[in-house]
Parts: structure tokens; C-alpha cells; sequence
């Protein structure tokens, strides 16, 4: 789970977490009316109150599942966190269900933490989780549905055995740092293997291995799956394989050695972003070693370089495909959280896999969201002159789905890269859109007012540079400035950037945003780099929304396509706060 009680909740929420302590009368806004121009039309949030980290997505029985973190008295983290649970037959629309626990034994009663799903042969689902115990130390818990022919799962029994996996004198894991569970997968010997997160006092970050023939009674390995040293604790850890040959997915306990790569994502709780790895699993030694060039550490790629952590992935055996979900935190102060209500997103579920060059992960929504199509607007071969920003008429601007391919013709013409321009966030804040290059700034201006006084801008920028051998390399930089986002100067407006690893020379250089009120999410070069951002306009708002087409740069740009199309609302956990308050007390976990 991400620590957020103490870590990266800020002053602002602890002092709202004591607000709301004292004024009763806060906490009743959560159950207020939720025509808000902040929520969302398609992502996925509970009907109100504090949600953060995804747990245990999984499909069972023909329905897809997600449980999650959720905060059920208010807008704000609480010790009292539960395990949220919605149910879904397409990803997009979600029935919210009793949450599946509560903190209820002594091994979780000061807080039920994050943690996954593992489906055992016989098929039956079982939760490993965090629970805090009653010295606030952090254990391993297990979980298992009450009825297994019900495919809503919609109660779940803790034994009394728990925990599971607990710190002690004798493993000297740090009870503070011992956390988060992945998905468990069976090993070549018949037992099984899972991961928690964990670091030392001296900064190693590590996944600690445990195995097991029962599922139910677990001894640690002698040596971590991976550490690596002055990386800090690694939260929400997530371990699976990816094929070499396609974009299918691989199912966690896969014994296909040949033609699959391993993927170790953890979530840095240092710098609150999620970092990946591919590599290598020798599971005679139980060991994971990345490939040549990448370190588990904050040098390593990211699933996404804007507001994005805690993410868990899952294998969908019926569509034979893996799918990300991600937290999307908010970027107001607490105390509008509070006077709105609600508190955090999930991504847009993404298809997730590995590029063919075998070195990076790509990621695309779920081909559901295609459902949610409506109006279409399109553009076919036109020109962006330099210094030109058009509107894109036609579509719901402030509920989107735009794709744009661009091509320049003239890239010898770009300018040549700093060599010290190492940090692609630094460039994009201080390059901003006002900063005009020869090639760039051009892209997409999204959540427009009509007076252009408040715009999410997404672009890119293209450099050169020259090799050793005097050959010409061109740089992709892609930025979503949130600088001029909103009028309100109390929300976080970073703006985000990260490299595209494209050679515009020779690939099309394309970009899909999804745009939800106070979210948007942007996928470049194929969706080899992506980034999530909030904002909260004050005039950009619903009707008043609008959206552009831009080129900054002193040359024209082509645009080979655009596809742009207004989104319909999805069915999102639309029932009253009153019965999903009311279920979760007649379905308290049963000890068993």
C-alpha cells in the first residue's frame, strides 16, 4: 500500500485528517450530491469518500473485479481503510459491492493494506494482504471468499490463523517496512512463491520471497527475489511474465521459460513514482536479474511519468491479455477533497506489453473504450503552420478520446540538444510552450477556455544530436504542462516530461489523450511513454471546454491524421452511499 498516512498525504491532509475528527459535519459532505465538474465520466471512483491504491484485480467467472483502498467516513486517508469492491462484465461499467473487509482481528484492527489476488487450480480466489496489527506492525494476512459459486464474491471470511508472514527477532524485517503482497505463482517444485515489499536501515530496497505448499503456511527464503542498495523502501511491488513473441499476455505461474521475459515493477516510495524492469527469472535459484541496462532503481523506466503509483496488474485469461490499473491522486488541497467529497481516481485500464525490441513496455487502453464512442470528428493530411493553434470542433471536449498522427518533414532543421539537458521534467518546465524551438512545441491543447486564459497543454519537441561518428540522432522530448491548467492557484500544476524512445525518421510520431474533466491521461509514440495528470479548471468546465491543435515551432508540422470523438458517461458505481454503507455492515468478514 502506498504509506500514505505518512509519507504523502502533506500537511494540508493531516491537518484535515484532524479537522475532520472534530467537525462531524465534514465528513456528512461526502454524501452530497455528486454533479460535480471535477468527477469523472469514465474513470473509475467509488460514489464518494477517499480511494487510493488498486487491489487484486481479477476476472472470475466471467466478471472482472476490483478491490481497492478505500476510506469509507470521508475524503481524506484514515486508519480505518477497507478493501473497496465493484464489479464489472466490460472494465467500464462497475456495480460497487460490499467492501470485501473491514479491519476486524487483532492481525489487521489498525488497518487493512494492499495486497493481490491469486487463483488457485482449482480456481478458487484468494487474497493475500497487509493488515496492521495491534503494535501497529505490518503482516502478511490471507483471506478467502465465503461462497465460491457466487461470482460477485460478495463476502469473504479472514482464518483465524492469521497472520500468515509476520516480523520477528529472528528474520530482522522491519515491522514497518513489510508490505503489499503481489500475486502468488507456483514454482517448477510444486510450491508456491510470493513477494512483499521491504527495505533496511540502510536504504537496500528489496521483495522478500516466501514459499509455500499450502497456501496457508509460509516460510521465507534465504535470500530476497532482488534487492538493490540506496533505493529506499519499495512499495506495491508487482512480478510477471511477458512474452517475447506477441502482445498476449502470460499468465503469473506460466512455466514457458523460452519465450517470455520477466517484468519487476516496484513503487518507490523515495519519489512516489512506479519504476519497472525487464529481465531475467531463474527459478531454480529463485533469483530475478534485470537485463544489461536497467537498474532497479529511479534511473529505471516508469509505467507512467505523471501522477500515477501503487499499480497492479492482472492476467485476463478470457481475452488472453494483461491489464494495468494504476492510482491516480489528486492535485488539490485537501480541503477541496473535502468540500467535493471524494478523493482519487483509477487509470483508465491499460493493455499492457512488451515492445518488440524486448527493452520496454508499451501500454494502450483496453479496446473497451471503444463502447463509449460517440460523435467523430476526423482530419485527414493537413498542415500546421508554424505558429498556428486550431480548433477541433464537434466533440464533448471535456469527455475525449483524441488520436493525432504528425510527421515533419524538415527534421534536419531541428535544433541541437544541450548534452546537459538529461532531465526531460526540468526541460518541459523550463522550455515551456511559450519557449518556441524550430521543431515544437506542437500538440494538443486540452480543457481550453474560450479566452485561452486557462489550457493543459500536450506536446512534443524535437531535437538532434550528433554521435561519435558524426551520425544524426534525433531526440523526442513529450511534455503535459499543467502550468496554466486552472485560475486556482492552490492546486499542484507540475508539469511532467519524459523522452520517447522513436526515431521520427523513420516512425510516425503519434499521440492519444483521454481527457475526463480533471483528468488527463497521454499516451506518445504507441504508448511507449505516458503521462497522467489532474487539473481543475475554473472556466474550462463541461460546455465551456474547448480543444486545439497547436504548432509553436517556427516549422509546419504535418498532422497525417486525426481522429477525435466524444465519450459517453460509463455506469460508475452509481449506487447510494446509504445501501453500500448499509451491505458492508450485514456482510462483516466471518472468521472461519
Amino acid at each position: 500500500m502506498a504509506k500514505v498516512n505518512r509519507s504523502n498525504i502533506g500537511l494540508s491532509l493531516l491537518l484535515s485528517l484532524l479537522l475532520c475528527s472534530f467537525i462531524p459535519d465534514l465528513e456528512a459532505s461526502s454524501h452530497k450530491d455528486l454533479n460535480q465538474p471535477y468527477r469523472t465520466g469514465y474513470h473509475f471512483q467509488p460514489p464518494s469518500n477517499w480511494m487510493n491504491d488498486p487491489n487484486g484485480p481479477m476476472i472470475y467467472k466471467g466478471i472482472y473485479h476490483l478491490f481497492y483502498q478505500y476510506n469509507p467516513y470521508g475524503a481524506v486517508w484514515d486508519v480505518r481503510i477497507v478493501w473497496g469492491h465493484s464489479t464489472s462484465v466490460d472494465l467500464v461499467n462497475w456495480t460497487p459491492q460490499p467492501p470485501a473487509f473491514s479491519p476486524s482481528q487483532p492481525s489487521d484492527i489498525n488497518g487493512c493494506w494492499s495486497g493481490s489476488v491469486t487463483i488457485l487450480p482449482n480456481g478458487k480466489p484468494v487474497i493475500l494482504y497487509t493488515g496492521i496489527d495491534l503494535n501497529k506492525s505490518q503482516v502478511q494476512n490471507v483471506a478467502v471468499p465465503v461462497n465460491v459459486s457466487d461470482p460477485y464474491l460478495r463476502e469473504w471470511s479472514k482464518p483465524p490463523l492469521n497472520p500468515l508472514m509476520a516480523p520477528n527477532s529472528v528474520n530482522g524485517i522491519d515491522p514497518d517496512r513489510f508490505r503489499d503482497p503481489t500475486t502468488a505463482w507456483l514454482g517448477l517444485d510444486g510450491e508456491w512463491r510470493v513477494i512483499v515489499g521491504s527495505s533496511t536501515d540502510d536504504r537496500r530496497g528489496l521483495v522478500i520471497l516466501y514459499k509455500s505448499r499450502d497456501f496457508l503456511n509460509w516460510t521465507q527464503s534465504t535470500t530476497p527475489l532482488h534487492y538493490e542498495d540506496l533505493t529506499g523502501m519499495w512499495e506495491c511491488p508487482d512480478f510477471f511474465p511477458v512474452s517475447i513473441t506477441g502482445s498476449d499476455g502470460v499468465e503469473t505461474s506460466s512455466v514457458v521459460q523460452n519465450d517470455v521475459k520477466y517484468v519487476l515493477k516496484v513503487s518507490l516510495i523515495e519519489t512516489l513514482h512506479d519504476y519497472y524492469t525487464i529481465g531475467s527469472y531463474d527459478r531454480e535459484k529463485d533469483v530475478y536479474v534485470p537485463d544489461l541496462g536497467f537498474v532497479q532503481d529511479r534511473s529505471a523506466p516508469r509505467l507512467d511519468y505523471g501522477k500515477y503509483y501503487a499499480s497492479k496488474t492482472f492476467y485476463d485469461d478470457v481475452k488472453k491479455r494483461r491489464i494495468l490499473w494504476g492510482w491516480v491522486n489528486e492535485s488539490s488541497p485537501a480541503k477541496d477533497d473535502i468540500e467535493k467529497g471524494w478523493a482519487g481516481l483509477q487509470s483508465f485500464p491499460r493493455k499492457i506489453w512488451l515492445d518488440e525490441s524486448g527493452k520496454e513496455l508499451l501500454q494502450w487502453p483496453i479496446e473497451e473504450i471503444d463502447t463509449l464512442r460517440g460523435t467523430q470528428v476526423s482530419w485527414q493530411n493537413k498542415v500546421l503552420e508554424a505558429g498556428s493553434t486550431v480548433q477541433i470542433h464537434g466533440v464533448t471536449a471535456a469527455q475525449a478520446d483524441v488520436e493525432v498522427s504528425f510527421k515533419v518533414n524538415e527534421l534536419e532543421k531541428a535544433d541541437v540538444i544541450d548534452p546537459s539537458w538529461t532531465d526531460p521534467q526540468k526541460i518541459c518546465r523550463e522550455e515551456d510552450l511559450s519557449v518556441k524551438s524550430r521543431v515544437g512545441p506542437f500538440g494538443l491543447m486540452v480543457l481550453t477556455s474560450s479566452d485561452m486564459e486557462e489550457y493543459t497543454s500536450v506536446y512534443f519537441r524535437i531535437f538532434k544530436s550528433n554521435d561519435s561518428n558524426k551520425h544524426t540522432k534525433y531526440v523526442v522530448l513529450m511534455c503535459s504542462d499543467q502550468s496554466r491548467s486552472s485560475l486556482n492557484e492552490e492546486n499542484d500544476k507540475s508539469t511532467f516530461g519524459a523522452f520517447v524512445g522513436i526515431d521520427p525518421s523513420q516512425q510516425t510520431l503519434s499521440l492519444r489523450t483521454l481527457i475526463d474533466h480533471s483528468i488527463v491521461e497521454s499516451y506518445g509514440g504507441g504508448g511507449r511513454t505516458c503521462i497522467t495528470s489532474r487539473v481543475y479548471p475554473k472556466l474550462a468546465i463541461g460546455e465551456n471546454a474547448n480543444l486545439f491543435a497547436f504548432n509553436k515551432g517556427s516549422e509546419s508540422v504535418d498532422v497525417l491524421s486525426l481522429s477525435a470523438w466524444s465519450l459517453k458517461s460509463a455506469q460508475i458505481n452509481d449506487e447510494s452511499i446509504s445501501p453500500f454503507i448499509e451491505r458492508e455492515d450485514s456482510h462483516s468478514p466471518k472468521q472461519s
